[in-house]
């Protein structure tokens, strides 16, 4: 956990670049819009949205290992996001952030997109289980489902 810190101005761009192209690569084949996927979702315009809004980085934390690997934003327990640059993906960084949140956030809980398997998995490995509630993400025809860390149920 020693490479993970508080989110700060610096970082927007590294922030901007993971989110933006984690979510094509992990929605893209799920909500299948790429009016979505490459017009509303870009790199410039949300990197804009947080140097206009400085105080939207105070919940997001980052992985920094000689540079930003991945983003946590953990809001009231729960896991808003959490995302890895797809290049350094599978060296446990995930870990490492979701046992942060775990740890030093109190997160509890989580939403995930029902047909998002590979987390989900991710999330059960890490003490989290699907609970019956689920809905409508919105704008959207897909489910998004809660998962609650076991030792809260």
């Amino acid at each position: 956990m020693n490479h993970i810190r508080k989110a700060t101005t610096a970082d927007i761009s590294r922030i901007a670049e993971i989110l933006v192209f984690t979510k094509r690569m992990n929605y893209r084949p799920i909500f299948r819009n790429d009016k979505v996927s490459f017009g509303e979702i870009q790199v410039l315009p949300l990197a804009q949205e947080y140097l206009a809004n400085p105080e939207l980085l105070e919940p997001i934390w980052v992985y920094d290992d000689e540079f930003v690997k991945g983003v946590l934003h953990v809001e009231d327990g729960r896991v808003e996001e959490l995302y890895v640059d797809s290049f350094f993906q599978n060296q446990g960084i995930g870990a490492s952030l979701i046992d942060f949140a775990i740890q030093k956030c109190q997160a509890n809980f989580l939403f995930v997109l029902e047909k998002n398997t590979g987390a989900i998995r991710f999330y059960e490995r890490h003490g989290f289980v699907l609970t019956k509630e689920r809905q409508l993400e919105p704008g959207t025809a897909e489910f998004i489902v809660k998962m609650e860390r076991s030792t809260y149920r």
